[in-house]
């Protein structure tokens, strides 16, 4: 049986199980050492048949040494030993032998693995070469062993065949190489998925535990800001209370009246914070001018003399309201208890770019430097809607306070 024939009858059928056989063979893809296995045996087995047919002749010591490099290479696939490299060596070294002592020639289609092999273990270049090199050495060997095959069909067809298998080996390689890089790309971003998971975890467990956070400091800042106020203002109308008594019945019993409403505002608001709710007291929906009306009125003493001012739309500010609400209720707050003030000017003024508010007062001044949970919260508040807070303070020549936010588009 000539080479050709022997290439025709096997390269197709095995050269696409020896393809897939031959994801061991470089030890570099997915492992699936039943199939190389199995190829073997298939070869083994059809040896065996053509030595018993007679259809190829069959020596006995060739034949035992054709069974035992089969058995080599068996082992090789079962129990890999060594490097990639190494085995890979070591398998096309025992093919050519297996190869050189099958009479029926079939052992000479395990020659795909070779190339195969050598693209899993070394690369692409090296399948390339590898292939180049089996399919140069195919036609030197008919060159040198049958004259004129290249005018013989059979012989034509046959290389055909052989080459034809190179290039399946080849494409199959590289396809297992392909698949083994998309597996481990695969599994690293599914390790990078459950990495980002557990960060994202954690990330909501801050996220829950800032909001906590805030929701605490708000509340804090809606008790100090409008509890305390409406505190003060009791006191303030209690002590008016105490000093028009005895001269002014009428307006003592006004200041008590007012104080009243004071401690109903107060448990209304306290309701609202422990219930969770927006802090009803906000500058009523009328506008700022009358808040800080009903401010200056709370706050009215008899010997401290309040003047607000309102200047421009406060339209196009409704989201700077608040914040500047609350800037002057703790300046008035400020000044009326702590500053010993005869006089306060509170003046909001709103331009085309900004909202501005200032409450200045003639007191004993206050210290910047080290200020309570009142201006905190009032810097808090204040850049939650992006605007600032300034402080401006000279012992025994006053203090002023000045609050500015940006409007909204201009931002």
């Amino acid at each position: 049986m000539t080479i050709g024939q022997t290439w025709s009858r096997t390269v197709l059928s095995g050269s696409r199980g020896a393809t897939v056989g031959a994801m061991t063979s470089g030890g570099a893809g997915p492992r699936l050492p039943w199939v190389g296995a199995g190829l073997h045996l298939v070869v083994l087995a059809g040896a065996l048949y053509f030595a018993a047919a007679g259809i190829s002749p069959a020596a006995p010591l060739p034949l035992a040494a054709f069974v035992v490099g089969i058995g080599a290479l068996l082992a090789l696939e079962l129990v890999p030993v060594g490097g990639p490299l190494a085995r890979l060596v070591a398998r096309a070294v025992l093919i050519h032998a297996v190869a050189a002592v099958d009479a029926s020639g079939l052992s000479r289609a395990l020659f795909l693995l070779v190339p195969f092999g050598a693209y899993l273990t070394l690369g692409r270049r090296a399948g390339l070469v590898t292939a180049t090199a089996y399919a140069v050495g195919l036609v030197g060997v008919l060159t040198a062993t049958r004259p004129g095959w290249y005018a013989d069909a059979e012989q034509l067809s046959d290389l055909l065949m052989f080459l034809v298998g190179l290039v399946i080996a080849v494409s199959m390689a590289g396809v297992a190489v392909r698949a083994e890089a998309g597996r481990a790309r695969t599994e690293r971003l599914l390790d990078e998925l459950a990495e980002s998971h557990r960060q994202l975890g954690e990330h909501a467990g801050r996220v829950a535990e800032l909001a906590a956070a805030q929701e605490r400091n708000r509340l804090a800042r809606d008790i100090h800001d409008s509890l305390g106020h409406h505190l003060t203002a009791v006191a303030i109308q209690l002590e008016k209370a105490v000093a028009y008594r005895a001269r002014d019945a009428a307006e003592a019993d006004r200041a008590v009246a007012d104080a009243r409403g004071s401690v109903r505002a107060a448990l209304a608001e306290v309701r609202g914070s422990v219930a969770v709710l927006r802090s009803p007291a906000e500058p009523p929906a009328t506008s700022l001018a009358a808040a800080l009306d009903a401010l200056r009125a709370q706050l009215d003493t008899g010997s401290v003399r309040i003047d607000c001012a309102v200047h421009g739309d406060e339209g196009p500010h409704a989201p700077a309201l608040t914040a500047l609400y609350r800037a002057a209720q703790e300046g008035l707050t400020n000044a009326v208890r702590h500053a010993a003030a005869s006089r306060i000017e509170v003046t909001a003024r709103f331009t085309d770019e900004a909202a501005g508010l200032t409450v200045r007062d003639d007191g004993r001044g206050l210290a910047a430097a080290g200020e309570g949970f009142g201006l905190a919260g009032m810097r808090e508040r204040l850049a939650a809607v992006g605007g600032e807070l300034r402080l401006s303070a000279t012992p025994g020549g006053g203090t002023t306070l000045t609050a500015t936010v940006p409007r909204a588009d201009a931002r």
